[in-house]
C-alpha cells in the first residue's frame, strides 16, 4: 500500500499512477505538490543572486550574519533550511525591503521545510527524485539497464536483487514501490518532456531473464507511443561515442531554479550545477541524440530483438510500430 502526504498548506490534490502491467487493479494516487527540494534550491539561487548583487562573499556574509561559512553556503544549495529568522536577517543584509519580496523568501523557507511523499521511503537518491518531481523537461543517457522511468516492477526487482551490499526482500520491494510511484510523473496532466537515449547493450542484457525482459522491452514500445517521450537507442555499429562509459540525466527546472545534472556512479552520485558543466553535457547529449537511430527505427529494433527472442512469432518485418513515430 502506497501512503498519501497532504502536510497542511499543500495543494490536495491527487494523480494516478500510470496503469501498468504491475499496477492495474490497484491504481496507486500521489499528491501533486511542490517539491520541497526544489522550493530550497530556488530560495538559494535568489540568496546567492542577492550576496552577489551586493558583492559579498560567503565569509563576509556569515560574518555579518554571526553564524559560519558553512551555513550561508548549504542554504544557498539548497542543502541548508533557512529559518523565519535567516530570511529577516538576510532580507536585512541584503537591503531587501519591499514586503512582496519578503513575503516570497518566507513562503520558499516554509514549503522547502514540508516532506515529501519519497522521504519516507529513505532513498538514497531522495534529493534526485525531490528535484526530478517538478523537471520541466529530463534528458536520461544509460548505457547499461532502462531508466527508472521506464522499467517494470520486475526488472527493477532483477537489478536490486543483483546489486551490492544485498538489500533485503522488504527494502527491495520498497523500492519498487517508491519507483513505481515517480513513474507517474509520464502520465499527469502537463507531465515533463522525457527524452531518453540508450546504447543498444541496454536492449539486450537480460535482466531478470528472457520473460522479464521481455515485458520490459514491451514496456518501453509502449512508453514511447506517449507525445511527451522520446526513446533512441545508439547502435552497437556506431562504435565508440561519448557517452560510452557513463550514465547521466539532465534535469530541466522552472525559473529561476537552475537545472541540474545527475552523475551516478558505483561508489556514490555527483550533481553538477555550473553553467559550464550543465552546457558540457547538454552539447553530449545533443551529439548523443544525433547519432543515436530515429524513434521510429528504435521501436523496429526493439520489436526485431523481441521476435528473436522468441516471444514474438512474427517476421520482424511483419510487427507494427503502434504509435508511427
Amino acid at each position: 500500500m502506497y501512503h498519501r502526504h497532504s502536510p497542511k498548506g499543500w495543494d490536495l490534490r491527487y494523480r494516478p499512477v500510470s496503469d501498468s502491467a504491475e499496477t492495474r487493479g490497484k491504481r496507486t494516487l500521489v499528491p501533486e505538490v511542490r517539491s520541497p527540494t526544489v522550493r530550497r534550491r530556488e530560495l538559494g539561487a535568489l540568496l546567492r543572486a542577492l550576496r552577489n548583487q551586493q558583492g559579498l562573499t560567503v565569509e563576509q556574509a556569515a560574518e555579518q550574519l554571526l553564524c559560519s561559512p558553512s551555513k550561508v553556503s548549504r542554504m544557498e544549495t539548497g542543502n541548508g533550511i533557512a529559518t523565519p529568522r535567516d530570511i529577516r536577517d538576510l532580507c536585512a543584509l541584503y537591503g531587501v525591503t519591499t514586503e512582496a519580496d519578503r513575503d516570497r523568501m518566507l513562503l520558499l523557507a516554509r514549503e522547502g521545510k514540508q516532506t515529501g511523499w519519497w522521504q519516507d521511503y529513505d532513498l538514497p537518491y531522495s534529493t534526485y527524485v525531490g528535484l526530478e518531481a517538478e523537471a520541466t523537461a529530463i534528458s536520461d543517457f544509460q548505457s547499461s539497464v532502462v531508466p527508472g522511468l521506464l522499467q517494470t516492477a520486475d526488472y527493477a526487482r532483477a537489478g536490486h536483487e543483483g546489486a551490492m551490499p544485498r538489500l533485503s526482500p522488504r527494502e527491495i520491494e520498497r523500492r519498487i514501490e517508491a519507483k513505481l510511484t515517480r513513474q507517474s510523473l509520464l502520465t499527469q496532466p502537463d507531465p515533463p518532456a522525457f527524452q531518453a537515449v540508450l546504447d543498444e547493450a541496454v536492449l539486450h542484457r537480460a535482466v531478470g531473464g528472457s520473460r522479464v525482459m521481455d515485458a520490459q522491452l514491451a514496456r518501453l514500445t509502449e512508453a514511447a507511443c506517449l507525445p511527451h517521450v522520446t526513446i533512441q537507442v545508439i547502435p552497437f555499429a556506431f562504435g565508440a561515442h561519448p557517452g560510452v562509459e557513463s550514465n547521466f540525466n539532465i534535469l530541466e527546472m522552472p525559473a529561476p531554479t537552475p537545472g541540474v545534472v545527475f552523475v551516478e556512479g558505483l561508489v556514490g552520485s555527483v550533481y553538477l550545477e555550473t553553467a559550464k558543466d550543465l552546457s558540457r553535457y547538454r552539447d553530449v547529449f545533443e551529439r548523443l541524440q544525433t547519432i543515436a537511430l530515429s524513434p521510429k527505427d528504435t521501436i523496429s529494433v526493439i520489436s526485431k530483438i523481441r521476435a528473436e527472442s522468441g516471444k514474438l512469432r512474427a517476421a520482424p518485418g511483419d510487427l507494427p510500430v503502434p504509435c508511427g513515430r
